[in-house]
Parts: structure tokens; sequence; C-alpha cells
């Protein structure tokens, strides 16, 4: 497979994230529906973080296996892997406190920031499924690198919603020049991984971007419940939380399946 080829599904990978973004232009919904929207963008982006962190200690915990044999790569991996946690996390906590003025009183983001922060940290892990779309390609496994587009696209649809999700309770209706923003933030970065994975490959730069998309969800998924709890009752937030996190988990049943 050309360059050319591992790019251009890459980029079909990347732009379903636009599919779910138009939900943010929805108005006149009552605050049940607000909340249900929010508690299932939340289950959304807990099994996101889940299936992150599993593929990102999944090379930590190999070299680690690898000691006994001479692998002198863990140290190094783990070291990436804490420190692309902490950066993820942390720089959005310092950065939304400088910039707002967090304290620990405030209310959660206003939606458009807690849009551009969840879009930021899927920008971040589409580049790692970029990394693997274009590792693929690169090695001659061109049928594993479109089962992986397939799998990465429908992921991307709910991760657009994921996106959209809280512009739905704002008070003024979103441009489609700003969804258009924030799909290319959380989408474009999986062209750019393609592209970066088919010209060489590194387990360090995967943990690393890995590891600063889980950061950044953590922070993003702790606003998120803030807003929930105050849209929801903990039993509607439950089975929000509940249908997303089992709406992504059967998109990656259907990416493991198929690629079976």
């Amino acid at each position: 497979m050309s360059h050319a080829s591992a790019a251009a599904l890459g980029s079909i990978a990347g732009a379903t994230i636009f599919i779910g973004l138009p939900v943010g232009r929805i108005r006149g919904i009552t605050k049940q529906i607000q909340g249900a929207l929010n508690a299932l963008a939340t289950g959304v982006l807990v099994f996101l973080l889940w299936d992150i962190l599993s593929h990102a200690s999944s090379p930590v915990e190999v070299a680690l296996a690898g000691l006994r044999r001479g692998d002198r790569s863990f140290l190094g991996l783990a070291v990436i892997f804490a420190g692309g946690l902490a950066l993820g996390l942390l720089s959005l906590i310092y950065v939304n406190g400088r910039l707002f003025g967090r304290t620990k009183q405030a209310p959660p983001a206003p939606p458009r920031t807690l849009a551009m922060m969840i879009a930021t940290g899927l920008g971040l892990h589409n580049l790692s499924e970029g990394l693997a779309i274009g590792q693929s390609a690169a090695t001659g496994a061109v049928a594993f690198a479109v089962v992986l587009v397939i799998g990465f696209a429908l992921h991307n649809v709910t991760e657009g919603f994921g996106i959209a999700a809280p512009l739905a309770m704002d008070t003024t209706m979103p441009s489609w020049g700003f969804l258009a923003s924030a799909g290319i933030i959380g989408g474009g970065p999986t062209f750019l991984g393609t592209v970066i994975g088919y010209a060489f490959t590194s387990t360090y730069i995967y943990v690393l971007f890995l590891a600063l998309a889980a950061g950044a969800l953590l922070y993003v998924i702790n606003e998120m419940f803030h807003l929930g709890r105050r849209l929801n009752t903990p039993v509607a937030m439950g089975w929000g939380l509940l249908a997303g996190f089992l709406l992504s988990y059967a998109t990656d049943l259907f990416l493991t399946y198929v690629g079976a």
C-alpha cells in the first residue's frame, strides 16, 4: 500500500467524528434530555478512558515481562506512561485554573470550553489510532489496516457525540465553524498519525500519546460528572453511563470480531 493510500484510510477513519457533532446544535430540549445526553456522553468517555489505558499499559507490561530476557525498555516506557498521564491531566488543571480562575466551588467549565477539552483529549487518542493504521499499512498488513479503519470510524462517530453533548446545554447555539474546528481537532490527528505511523514506528511515541489522551480524559470526565450531578438524578445518571459505556463497548467488540 502506498503512503497516499494509507493517508486516505486515516482521513476516512477521522472524518466520521463529524457525524455526531450536529447534536451540539439541537435546542429546545428539556433538562431531563440534556441530562441524558450528558450521562450518555460521559459513559462513552469512561469506556474510551478504559480502552486507552488498556492499550497504553500493554507495551509497558510486555516490557516488564521482557526484563528477564534482558529487555531494558521497561523503565523508559513506564516513565513515559506516568509522565504522559500526569502532563495530560495536570496541564488542563493548571491552564483552566489560570484562564478561568477555577476554584473548588466553581461551576463546571463552560460548555464550549468543555467541548474543546474533549476534542483535544480525543485528538491525542486518535493520533495513536492513526499510528496503528499507518504502521499496519507500512508492514504490508493491508487487510488489517482496513479493519482498523472500519473500527476506528465507528468509534469516532460516538466520539463526535461526546464532543457535542455539552454544547446542547449552552444557551447560544454553536456555529458550524466551531463544530468544524472541534471536529478537526478531534478527528484530524487520525490522518496525521497515519502519515507518521507509515513513515516510522515507535512504541515510545505510541505510549506517550495514549497516556496524554488518558490524562486529558481523566480531567474531562471529572468535569462531565460535575455537570451531570446538576442535571440528573443518581438513577438517571447511572442508566445513561451504562448505555454510553455499552454502546462504545459494542463497537469495540465489532472491531475485535471483524479483526479475528
